[in-house]
């Protein structure tokens, strides 16, 4: 979350082509959303009573980050799909901090509440209402910019998010109510909206100028690949019941479609703003780098590597609830994430 609030930070007045309405703001949501997080922390860890704490201090992070983006987008004064899906999937996130919060109560003995039935909801709104539908919104300005792609229809991309977002508010309906047809029929809805995104990615791709497979491609082929294969193991679970394929989807989700395309992101976009912050003002006085230059090739592709092989064995641990798997994957997944600081480090600090 730190990560996508801090890329919003400099991305919102690209796509919204407006200026922030307090982009001092953001200087307070990130220790605020540290303290609540390590808070919450040990609250799980062995403190429940913290939970509801560090819970507060995460939403009041939240709220700051919503409030401005709402306050942000009201100063546009023509609304197209890009700033539509941030308006939705910022409404998704308050409500979101709402259930988790009230969860938290309830956790730290405070509230009388049923944990597992608001569970499905939070997640669906945080992770589906606020993180896929900001992906799906920021794709249709981020990929084609990248990779220069021209031609291609958004028509999938509305109907997706559409899909989406009527997904969450059936699988939030169905964790107030207890309806379960509610629950499936949002599966349903977003498993359809995904895989008409994924379509849309396609066409991107297809239509696309720069056809060199950099590392930023490379991260959302596995990326997108990996939003596939979790789709595939949740449709199986809903199946066949058997728990490992729950989490083996969630394991593909997080790891493999989300971890991917922040990291993606991170190496077109730390290199961009450090040259502009630290190259820009030499441009015409003396030789400056291009942004390839700032991108640690053979580091940025061992990343890669021990992160997929970190991701796809670790699922395949899951699913054959195989421990020396889990701890192999573990290891890989260690390595990546340890390369991954040290190219950071570098482009952060290029000269």
């Amino acid at each position: 979350m730190m990560t996508i609030f801090g890329a919003m930070a400099q991305l919102v007045p690209v796509v919204l082509e407006v200026g922030h309405f307090g982009v001092e703001l953001f200087y307070a949501i990130w220790p605020l959303l540290a303290i609540g997080t390590i808070m919450m922390a040990f609250g799980f860890v062995g403190y429940p009573t913290l939970l509801p704490f560090g819970g507060t201090v995460v939403l009041i992070a939240m709220m700051i980050f919503v409030m401005e983006i709402f306050l942000t987008i009201k100063k546009v004064k023509k609304f197209n799909l890009v700033i539509s899906s941030m308006l939705i999937a910022n409404i998704f996130l308050f409500f979101g901090v709402i259930f988790g919060l009230v969860m938290a109560l309830g956790y730290a003995g405070m509230v009388n509440i049923d944990i597992n039935a608001l569970l499905k909801g939070h997640v669906f709104l945080v992770i589906v209402g606020y993180i896929v539908v900001t992906i799906m919104g920021l794709s249709v300005v981020l990929l084609p910019m990248f990779g220069l792609s021209h031609g291609f229809s958004k028509k999938p991309l509305e109907i997706s998010v559409a899909l989406v977002s009527l997904a969450v508010i059936s699988v939030v309906l169905s964790s107030l109510s207890g309806v379960a047809l509610l629950g499936y029929g949002g599966y349903a809805l977003a498993s359809v909206g995904l895989l008409i995104y994924f379509y849309f990615i396609y066409t991107i791709h297809k239509t696309r100028a720069r056809k060199e497979i950099d590392i930023y491609a490379k991260s959302l082929l596995f990326a997108y690949f990996s939003l596939i294969a979790s789709l595939v193991l949740a449709l199986v679970y809903l199946g066949i019941g058997y728990e490992p394929l729950l989490l083996a989807s969630a394991w593909m989700m997080f790891f493999g479609f989300f971890a991917f395309v922040i990291t993606g992101h991170m190496y077109k976009i730390i290199p961009f703003l450090v040259w502009f912050e630290r190259f820009s003002p030499l441009v015409g006085k003396q030789k400056v780098p291009m942004l390839a230059d700032m991108l640690p090739i053979k580091s940025s592709s061992a990343q890669l590597l021990f992160c997929a092989l970190g991701v796809v064995v670790i699922a395949a641990a899951i699913l054959l609830q195989e421990e020396v798997l889990l701890k192999a994957g573990a290891s890989f997944l260690l390595m990546g994430a340890l390369a991954l600081v040290r190219n950071v480090f570098y482009m952060i600090n290029y000269k």
